[in-house]
């Protein structure tokens, strides 16, 4: 499960449709809907939050958003009630990391789409989170900080 800080927009068709996944699956965990997954570091900072189902719904409707932009036929329907709420926090060297991890796997697997996303420098996050200084999260499994 990977739940990308990253703005969705820079996910290609694939990526695109397996965050859709698995956010509904981390929506299903968050509402006790499911026994597995339950301990994924991916869900820590939506636990942590003050409304853990809330924000994932909030995370949903924009990968939505993305979809729908894109001429692609999600289903709205599945995502949970949400809420005006304030932003997550997200560091920095966090997006930094993802966009390090995601650039690999876009050269990997489509390297048009890595092409058509041109030269980034600052990734910008998820509209869900705000960015703030620091390195990468503790609960990145895997990274060398």
């Amino acid at each position: 499960m990977r739940l990308w800080s990253l703005h969705p927009r820079y996910l290609d068709a694939k990526g695109l449709v397996a965050l859709w996944r698995e956010s509904l699956l981390a929506q299903a965990v968050l509402s006790d809907r499911t026994r597995g997954y339950t301990h994924h570091p991916q869900l820590l900072r939506f636990r942590q939050s003050s409304a853990p189902r809330k924000y994932i719904a909030l995370y949903l409707r924009q990968l939505h958003a993305e979809a729908v932009h894109r001429g692609y036929r999600f289903d709205e329907s599945k995502i949970g009630p949400a809420g005006n709420l304030p932003p997550l926090l997200v560091s920095r060297g966090q997006l930094d990391y993802e966009w390090g991890h995601l650039t690999r796997k876009l050269k990997a697997r489509t390297p048009s789409w890595l092409e058509q996303l041109g030269e980034i420098r600052h990734p910008e996050p998820h509209p869900l989170f705000r960015v703030v200084p620091g390195g990468i999260s503790p609960w990145e499994v895997g990274a060398s900080r």
